[in-house]
């Protein structure tokens, strides 16, 4: 028998080695150690909710609405709209044509009205906070007597254009109180629906609306509320809309603005709770 080549045995011996090597596994190669940071995966909180609200709760709930957001993760998209009206834009008229809401905060006699149609959960509704109606002028401008039903009349008579929304008090203005006093051809002439923006930029007058949308409107003085004998204290509720994708979500934001975490911004903005229906 020859002997093997130097050659022949370096050959078989580097051979022999590498065949003892341990076989490495496919996850031991192709990934690295993972550090304990890098193993935890954060807890995102993606519930949002759709809102749909008139103006007269908005100074309590804009002020109100980072708090509810911080305490509880979930995020609120909201929209406006009048709670009544035959507009396009009415809370009612958005729900009829699709627009997506989860709740909805509007005057009580809007909401009525949804209630009827079906478009509120069944026993989801609740009364927050009601305010009587007042009038402001421009800032600056002289503020007019209407502290007696014939003196605010008067005013009104006086005034060369009065505004307020074509919504629940605009409606009660217009079908009830100028009727009653007698000038409602008089103010037909003069009055828009513009609301108290207007009173601010010189278009108009006299503003008539919740206190709630005029005591923190900028560019306007509050002269003061109406009369009680032709007073109006509007209720805003609000309620859960049927068919919400977010119904829990939902209702934690109803039981927050009922809190008592939230008085103090519903005094602060004019309202106080309301009375329970």
């Amino acid at each position: 028998m020859t002997k093997p080549s130097r050659a022949t045995l370096t050959s078989n011996l580097v051979l022999a080695a590498v065949l003892a090597l341990p076989a490495a596994s496919p996850v031991q190669t192709a990934l690295p150690a993972a550090s304990p940071d890098q193993t935890k995966v954060p807890q995102m909180n993606v519930q949002q909710i759709r809102v749909l609200m008139s103006g007269g709760f908005s100074a309590a709930y804009q002020e109100l609405l980072p708090e509810f957001a911080k305490t509880t993760r979930i995020t609120v998209m909201t929209a406006r709209g009048p709670s009544q009206g035959s507009g396009p834009d009415t809370i009612g008229a958005q729900l009829r044509r699709g627009v997506p809401a989860d709740l909805v905060i509007l005057s009580r006699e809007g909401l009525d009205d949804l209630i009827a149609e079906g478009r509120i959960v069944a026993g989801s509704d609740v009364d927050l906070a009601q305010t009587p109606m007042g009038v402001s002028v421009r800032a600056g401008a002289p503020k007019p007597d209407i502290s007696t039903v014939e003196a605010f009349k008067e005013t009104l008579l006086r005034a060369k254009s009065v505004t307020f929304p074509s919504s629940t008090t605009g409606i009660y203005l217009k079908a009830k109180v100028f009727p009653q006093l007698g000038i409602a051809d008089v103010m037909a002439k003069k009055v828009t629906p513009t609301g108290v923006a207007a009173v601010a930029s010189g278009d108009a007058e006299l503003a008539i609306q919740p206190v709630s949308e005029l005591i923190h409107a900028p560019g306007v003085d509050f002269v003061g509320t109406i009369p009680a004998a032709i007073q109006y204290i509007s209720v805003f509720s609000a309620a859960r809309v049927a068919g919400s994708k977010e119904p829990e979500a939902s209702k934690r934001l109803i039981e927050f603005l009922v809190s008592e975490n939230a008085t103090t911004a519903i005094k602060k903005s004019g309202m106080e709770r309301s009375k329970s229906r």
